[in-house]
């Protein structure tokens, strides 16, 4: 009887409006769906560096009215405790287009809940009157000196789901120990404040403001100074397409390339408003290629255009695939996609700097642990620093603003998983921008009848090649996950890692979930460490490394490799990369290291641990 009566409970606490609107919990209990009711009420969502990401539905397992007014209520609290001057400065709110009807949730009702609740408390909330992408938040905490930003979105994520996402005061989102101090502000606050509820008379707050129109403005303004070729933009001929995969991107996609004076992108009219059921795809996530990216590729073939743009619906991701000689479309990695980037971010900053060869001493790029290291390999050639950082861009975007506080100038920073920082304005992924500028970087390589897969090509022949096979696996069993990296653990013994893959030997491991590193003296890793998630990195002897962690939004182990070669030394990958020009196969003739088959054994002992069985499904449902 525990879960019915934890749902009765859990009604109480809810105003009487609400209730009447959201019948799904009252027919679990009517209907006696214990395993339902367990997964709604059994465990309240944790809080962390990622803040939340749930189904909306009923129960404190869920995105839903109370829950947000829950976690609003601690943020607030916390806030409180953090800044004196909050009631002056205040906090922005932005939100996606998400909506669930079964609940009766969304993105902007839930947006306006946090903005009533902070409201309640004196503080003023810059409540977006509409949708608006991601990044827009980062750059209105900087842009406004708040002391903080929500963004109420789930990114990429199924069409249930919905998120609360958190910015601290630097445009960055939260890093240890806030996450922890809001979270235990969030337990100590659990109780609804009767001012919570009533989004009414927030509305008519002076406290209440919209600041939109001017944060649209000032953002396509801040952009404009990594507009370096705007003659050759406004004569460029080159079409490319842009989706928004039923997202908030179109809009601002728009809005960028006529601020850099490009040719307007044709848009995928089946995806080009909100629709927050992404009817045209099964995942609204352009990482996963051809099958998101197939009406662009349709549209494209139509209209002649060579190049296609996708956003994911909350526009802080950005893919690109490019027409190949063949007729085939090649969908560039997000490790490619950063090669490109960064080379050319490079190559702007020393045409703006001219003979001033000095400065380069004070500039960085960043990348997380389990991108490619290309940006290290351009480093050491150019002059430049490359530091990579734990995954995840609360860690780039909190180096970055140390960085800059220092006076130094950091460029860029990516992730493979199709993110990318092309502006110190925001301290976070951004799509936008790294459209606008991915399609100036399109428009100037046409002026010299160069692709970008020719482009990558000459990046990898001057600098080495780095050649990537990325991958997940999906499991939902928490126990398994633990089991599958304890495993690795203990592999031939008590604290024993494996000592070779394949045939190839391993030379070092480091794992950031309980700080080992065999490369430091001391055996302590130098990287944050979290015991909270799983994360173990191999390098091999034949220069390639794997790291396998999991995710913290999604149920997926997550697998990176790479194999790095110094300039000059890459004639047994030559020939891989060569082909890839024409055909999107980069991967299919490299190295056994890098091949799926590989990883599978090199994992397979799990399969003889009897209590690992359910490993067996993971395999069946992994992506590759």
């Amino acid at each position: 009887m525990w879960p019915q009566l934890c749902c009765l409970m859990w009604l109480n606490a809810g105003r009487a409006d609400w209730r009447a609107i959201d019948q799904q919990h009252t027919r679990m209990v009517k209907n006696g769906a214990v395993d339902e009711l367990k997964k709604c009420f059994g465990a309240r969502m944790e809080f962390g560096t990622a803040g939340l990401r749930a189904a909306m539905g009923p129960g404190v397992s869920r995105m839903n009215d109370l829950t947000i007014i829950q976690t609003t209520q601690g943020f607030c609290r916390y806030l409180e405790q953090c800044f004196a001057d909050l009631k002056e400065r205040g906090v922005v709110i932005g939100f996606d287009a998400r909506e669930h009807t079964a609940s009766g949730g969304s993105s902007k009702r839930f947006a306006s809940l946090a903005a009533a609740v902070l409201i309640s408390r004196g503080v003023p909330a810059y409540l977006f009157s509409a949708f608006t992408p991601t990044p827009y938040v980062p750059f209105t905490v900087s842009h406004l000196g708040l002391c903080a930003g929500i963004m109420v979105t789930a990114s990429h994520n199924p069409k249930q789901d919905n998120g609360y996402k958190v910015y601290w005061e630097n445009g960055a989102q939260i890093i240890p120990p806030h996450d922890k101090g809001i979270a235990a502000a969030i337990e100590e606050n659990l109780e609804p404040w009767p001012e919570s509820w009533d989004t009414n008379t927030a509305s008519k707050s002076p406290l209440l403001k919209d600041p939109y129109q001017d944060i649209h403005r000032e953002y396509l303004q801040s952009i404009q100074q990594h507009c370096f070729h705007r003659e050759v933009n406004k004569c460029s001929e080159v079409k490319i397409v842009h989706t928004s995969v039923h997202g908030v991107g179109h809009v601002f996609v728009q809005a960028a390339f006529k601020a850099f004076d490009l040719r307007p992108p044709y848009a995928v009219k089946e995806q080009e408003d909100p629709d927050p059921e992404f009817p045209t795809v099964e995942y609204p996530n352009p990482e996963e290629g051809a099958g998101v990216l197939n009406l662009s590729f349709a549209l494209a073939d139509r209209e002649g255009a060579t190049v296609v743009f996708a956003n994911d619906p909350d526009a802080d991701r950005l893919a690109v695939a490019e027409k190949q000689p063949s007729g085939e479309w090649r969908v560039f990695s997000g490790n490619e996609l950063g090669a490109l980037l960064g080379w050319w971010s490079f190559q702007c900053w020393k045409q703006q700097q001219g003979e001033n060869k000095a400065s380069v001493k004070d500039v960085y790029m960043l990348a997380s642990t389990v991108s490619s290291k290309i940006l290290r390999a351009i480093g050491l050639k150019e002059g430049f620093h490359f530091e990579e950082t734990l995954t995840g861009f609360k860690w780039m975007g909190n180096r970055a603003k140390q960085l800059l506080d220092q006076g130094k100038t950091v460029l860029f920073a990516f992730e493979e998983a199709i993110g990318y920082m092309c502006s110190p304005a925001v301290l976070d992924k951004d799509g936008v921008s790294a459209a606008a500028i991915a399609g100036e970087l399109v428009s100037y390589l046409a002026t010299k009848n160069t692709s970008l897969s020719q482009q990558l090509k000459a990046v990898y022949d001057e600098y080495g090649y780095h050649l990537t096979k990325n991958s997940y696996f999906i499991c939902h069993d928490q126990n398994t996950i633990k089991q599958l990296f304890e495993r690795l653990r203990n592999y031939e013994g008590e604290e024993s890692y494996p000592k070779e893959c394949q045939g190839f030997a391993i030379t070092a491991v480091r794992d950031l979930t309980t700080g080992y590193d065999s490369n430091q003296p001391d055996s302590k890793a130098i990287l944050p460490t979290s015991k909270s998630s799983q994360m173990i990195t191999f390098t091999f002897a034949n220069g390639g490394v794997a790291t396998m962690r999991t995710s913290g939004t999604e149920p997926k182990i997550k697998y990176y490799t790479e194999l790095c070669a110094a300039p000059g030394n890459s004639k047994f990958l030559n020939k891989s990369i060569s082909a890839s020009v024409e055909s999107d196969a980069v991967n299919l003739h490299t190295s056994r290291f890098l091949s799926y088959k590989s990883l599978l054994l090199f994992m397979q002992p799990l399969l003889k641990c009897s209590q690992c069985s359910s490993i067996k499904t993971i395999f069946t449902e992994s992506k590759f």
